[in-house]
């Protein structure tokens, strides 16, 4: 198994390139911001709007099936489970109520009516569904649209930002956007170029577990054979040769960093990305705004 190329989420995807790649960082890194920050405190029609959007924005892009399918899959799958344990789980809302007369005078009064029950001038029922075990009541499919529709925007919007904006992108958008906090004396450069490494290191992390997942495989042990206690020991052995070669490659890191005249993010600054708005990076950004005016309009939460 090449986890280089079959993990589900958190890569950057070069190649087939979408009309999503050629946006600028600071316009993607905007919608980005509008999918997770537009969710809070907004009813549940504008919650499963934005997942229907969010579908949408990604059939748009033309990814083959065998990456969206794992990129949006898995989130899918995890948001209806959450959604079904959450649909039926207790409200925990204890509903007693006490009748203002008493049961005689209320017989005396309604004597076709059942004491216990009144009649409701509305149609309104708090429990929607309650059949054996399973009960749904209104607060219960609210919570439930609430967390499903929250895993699946927050975890989709951003594993679609990273699939298609490259580390050098995100971290050139990140310190451009961050240079007013300089005047607080916040460390902008260090922390850009610490998340520039952090997000390189990614790759070389999963080849690292990669090459020991394959020598282990290659060497046929019986599992069985060897029971619990030297099972561990096997696997410590070989977290502890990964640890082991993860420090060698920082190390190789750090030196060629140094070789090429690297002292302080101050003193040798690196471009790696032009920032250039193009028509429809301005399109897009009007979009933007647009979006966040709809969910001030339409977007509050539903009272009654």
């Amino acid at each position: 198994m090449d986890l280089l190329r079959s993990l589900p989420i958190g890569l950057y995807l070069e190649k087939p390139t979408t009309w999503l790649h050629s946006l600028d960082p600071r316009v993607k890194l905007a919608w980005l911001m509008m999918f997770l920050v537009t969710p809070i405190g907004a009813n549940p029609i504008w919650r499963l709007s934005l997942v229907g959007w969010l579908l949408l924005l990604i059939v748009s892009t033309r990814l083959p099936f065998r990456i969206w399918r794992k990129q949006v899959g898995l989130v899918a799958l995890f948001s209806l489970v959450m959604f079904a344990i959450t649909v039926f789980a207790p409200d925990g809302v204890n509903v007693s109520h006490q009748p203002r007369l008493p049961l005689d005078d209320l017989a005396l009064t309604l004597p076709d009516t059942d004491p216990e029950v009144l009649p409701q001038p509305t149609g309104y029922e708090y429990v929607l569904f309650n059949e054996g075990i399973f009960r749904i009541t209104r607060r219960s499919l609210d919570l439930a649209i609430r967390v499903s529709t929250l895993v699946f925007v927050f975890l989709a919007s951003t594993n679609l930002f990273l699939l298609t904006t490259a580390p050098e992108e995100i971290t050139a958008s990140l310190e451009q956007l961050m240079r007013p906090l300089r005047r607080l004396r916040v460390p902008v450069s260090e922390l850009v170029l610490t998340l520039t490494l952090a997000l390189r290191f990614i790759p070389l992390v999963l080849e690292e577990v990669q090459n020991l997942v394959r020598s282990v495989r290659t060497r046929a042990i019986n599992w069985k054979k060897l029971g619990l206690r030297n099972s561990s020991q096997v696997w410590l052995t070989v977290a502890t040769q990964m640890v082991d070669n993860l420090l060698v490659r920082a190390e190789q890191t750090a030196s060629a960093m140094q070789v090429r005249g690297f002292t302080s993010p101050d003193a040798y600054r690196m471009r790696w990305y032009q920032f250039r708005m193009r028509k429809a990076d301005w399109v897009v950004l009007v979009g933007a705004i647009a979006f966040l005016s709809a969910r001030l309009i339409w977007g509050n939460t539903l009272h009654g």
